[in-house]
């Protein structure tokens, strides 16, 4: 688990800003580390909503924000039903960031 110079309750709501966003755009450019670290979050979250059941439902709504659970639950989950995994791809930038030079990636829906 990557830490980013965070304490643990500022980088659990880092990451679930990371994970709303994903849901929100379903496409952002941010770097290498941060998606390779999202990633298996959100493939773990759309299996979930793929269940279909009040249960799984309650426990997205515990993970993320309301909105973004319902847009997950309704509108992305149904459109990987016959996908077994791999929701999401990585694809990496030539480009780094300017101020730090770290390398970016775009992560997306499939």
């Amino acid at each position: 688990m990557r830490k980013f110079n965070r304490v643990t309750s500022r980088r659990k709501l880092f990451r679930k800003s990371l994970l709303t966003s994903l849901i929100d755009h379903k496409r952002i450019e941010t770097t290498v580390a941060r998606a390779k670290e999202i990633r298996p979050l959100v493939e773990k979250m759309v299996t979930m909503a793929k269940r279909k059941d009040v249960a799984h439902f309650r426990l997205l709504c515990a993970k993320l924000p309301k909105h973004a659970a319902e847009r997950l639950y309704h509108d992305i989950a149904p459109l990987y039903v016959k996908r077994d995994g791999g929701y999401t791809r990585i694809i990496k930038q030539a480009t780094s960031r300017k101020r730090d030079a770290a390398p970016l990636a775009v992560i997306e829906f499939v």
